[in-house]
């Protein structure tokens, strides 16, 4: 076991962790009829006679739901199944009206495939089971304050996609991590909104725990994680929770709980079902899913540039690091903004030290997305751009960055206005090394003796000399000349 991997264990015990994301398509109309998907609307005002599973109404495959997940699945290098099946999962619950939901078991339409994000500096990959189309249930409205529950079937019908990983993720780092990613993957290809909060990106996390080399513990399926934050914290409970009912000699037993973030716990909800508990059977009303490799080829004809396909290409290109490329390509609109100010500066890799740097800190800082930037890509590159031709230096560049940013203005100006052009005039600056030298014997004797750091004794007086226009890598040149001459 590596390093890292025994880093990674809690007490002693590996965590094992698998998801379940639920991500809402992005479809006008309902998986099966041809109600309305939008939210907000007042309860059971979008929820058609198919949707309430009325005598003698028909389920009906949305066309739009099968394209979305085909685009899912080639975004994540999965096989497209030429032909699947749907199912019925039976179970009583308020807000089902059919009985059971209609959804995939045996033959999902996407099988395979695989997502891989950085922890860190390290890169992971999560093997993906499956990702299945299914309906989506009610929602179950309860006013505890005048002890009264009420049923809103608008979101009943709601097409959704499954999408399954296997137990192959180790922390809840790693977790949030593939969440993350998955979320920027159904977003950047736009078959999901992932708005979290209005529950169109829902996931659900089973963990266990076990000895390292032991066979699988029993897992717990924390339902319905709307944040990453909530994630995070959900999964550090539970793993603690089990650990410390393992060795205080019980024995976990599965079942589905929630997160409740005001503890800060999780607490069961019920006892966890198996598959055959559902008694899943083909739907009689819907027959074989069938997806011909033409149709396939199109949808692929009409998809944007993936993340995944955008990070390699700007390896390529632009000789970033792998690291770099990921993390450039985490939206849409940072990606172009990194590559459009690369373009005009042709100088990628300190385009990406300043995107991935400064940016997004300041985009963090005030909670907005790089759209938002008051600082243009054309601003940053003309900024790099000085920097390359030595006509400011890094920290003079910092100061034209927080002028732009808080001022705006055009780059040259600014530079001229505070006085910020780098000393390049060698004779000048060859007079100030002299005077430095002259007054600073003792350091001079020391570097000539051997003591290397005696150097830095010398590069403050000049760039406090020149008022920090020197140019520091001439400054390097031009006194250790003098020094070794």
């Amino acid at each position: 076991m590596s390093a890292k991997q025994k880093s990674q264990l809690v007490q002693g015990y590996e965590v094992v962790i698998g998801f379940e994301t639920h991500a809402q398509l992005s479809t006008q109309s309902k998986i099966f009829s041809r109600a309305p998907t939008a939210f907000g609307a007042e309860p059971n005002t979008q929820a058609c006679a198919v949707d309430l599973a009325l005598p003698g109404t028909l389920p009906v495959m949305n066309k739009g739901a099968v394209e979305r997940a085909i685009e899912l699945g080639l975004a994540v290098g999965a096989h497209i199944a030429e032909e699947s099946i749907f199912a019925r999962k039976n179970y009583f619950y308020p807000d089902l009206p059919k009985g059971y939901q209609i959804s995939q078991f045996e033959i999902p339409v996407v099988q395979g495939g695989e997502v891989s994000f950085f922890v860190g500096d390290e890169k992971k990959t999560v093997r993906l089971v499956r990702a299945h189309l299914e309906e989506d249930a009610g929602k179950s409205l309860h006013e505890d304050f005048i002890g009264q529950s009420g049923i809103d079937l608008n979101r009943a019908g709601t097409p959704l996609l499954e999408i399954v990983t296997e137990p192959d993720i180790r922390s809840s780092d790693e977790a949030v991590a593939y969440a993350k990613e998955l979320h920027k993957i159904v977003t950047w290809i736009g078959i999901c909104d992932g708005n979290m909060q209005e529950g169109s990106f829902r996931c659900d996390a089973n963990v266990s725990v076990r000895k390292p080399g032991d066979d699988l513990g029993t897992r717990r399926e924390i339902k319905n994680l709307n944040s990453f934050k909530f994630m995070q914290q959900a999964i550090d409970y539970e793993v603690r929770w089990q650990i410390e009912q393992i060795e205080d000699g019980h024995a976990i037993q599965q079942a589905t709980v929630l997160f409740d973030p005001d503890s800060g716990e999780t607490r069961a909800m019920r006892t966890k079902e198996d598959a055959a508990d559902y008694r899943y059977f083909p739907d009689p009303d819907l027959p074989p899913l069938v997806i011909g490799r033409d149709w396939v080829a199109r949808v692929q004809s009409e998809m944007t540039e993936l993340p995944r396909i955008m990070a390699a290409r700007f390896v390529a290109d632009y000789g970033l690091p792998e690291y770099d490329a990921s993390t450039l390509t985490q939206s849409k609109a940072m990606a172009a903004y990194f590559e459009a100010a690369a373009k005009a500066c042709g100088q990628a890799k300190l385009v990406s030290n300043w995107v991935m740097g400064e940016v997004s800190r300041r985009l963090n800082a005030g909670e907005v997305g790089i759209e938002q930037a008051p600082v243009s890509a054309a601003q940053l590159a003309a900024m790099i751009g000085r920097i390359a031709d030595n006509t400011i230096s890094n920290s003079a560049a910092k100061q034209v960055f927080d002028a732009l940013w808080t001022e705006g203005g055009e780059v040259d100006a600014l530079i001229e206005t505070k006085g910020l052009k780098q000393m390049n005039d060698s004779g000048a600056l060859e007079a100030i090394i002299d005077e430095v030298l002259a007054a600073n014997p003792k350091n001079v004797e020391e570097f000539r003796a051997g003591n290397s750091k005696a150097l830095n004794g010398l590069v403050g007086p000049i760039m406090k000399a020149s008022k920090g226009k020197a140019n520091p890598a001439q400054v390097n040149e031009l006194l250790l000349k003098k020094l070794q001459g």
